[in-house]
């Protein structure tokens, strides 16, 4: 599966409570799930079976693997970018690189509204960040007309949880 495409992947149960479950614990090894699976599902699978379905869901794209580190050795900071349009056209793509493509960035999304660029990125501290403003400012300022930032502090939570996923077992039996 390329970046740019959608997964099309028809759940079953057995799927969505491997998703929940490597949610909540994602260093399971695939014999624990399978007793997982019997215990708390009553889904009776060999574990060659729910290896196989972890591999095909990560390649089909079902779910991204990540390695996010402990929010203790970085400040992670919301960026918002609004742009000018005299130069937007011109410029836009090669900011967007520029940005997506930073050892910074964590997560890269479109929004509406003013501030149509948004990303959470990561620093060691808020000297990096003042700095990676300015030098963005320097590149690609005809483009930028400002940069909204605000640096998370103190996060309460930081993981998928595992009941977004009954969502999907809920969207089969609609």
């Amino acid at each position: 599966m390329t970046d740019d495409e959608s997964p099309s992947w028809d759940f079953k149960d057995r799927d969505i409570a491997i998703l929940c479950e490597l949610a909540d614990d994602p260093q399971l090894s695939s014999r624990e799930l399978t007793n997982v699976l019997k215990s708390e599902y009553d889904i009776d699978v060999s574990h060659v079976t729910v290896s196989e379905s972890i591999r095909r869901m990560r390649d089909e794209g079902v779910f991204r693997e990540a390695i996010i580190p402990n929010e203790e050795y970085y400040t992670f900071a919301l960026f918002e970018f609004k742009f000018n349009a005299e130069h937007f056209a011109d410029s836009w793509r090669d900011a967007m690189t520029h940005i997506k493509e930073d050892k910074h960035t964590l997560f890269f999304f479109l929004s509406d509204g003013e501030y149509q660029w948004k990303t959470v990125m990561m620093f060691r501290g808020s000297e990096q960040i003042s700095k990676w403003i300015h030098n963005c400012y320097k590149e690609h300022g005809d483009v930028i007309a400002n940069i909204r930032n605000s640096s998370v502090h103190n996060v309460l939570k930081f993981r998928t949880d595992p009941r977004i996923y009954e969502d999907l077992r809920e969207e089969q039996y609609e």
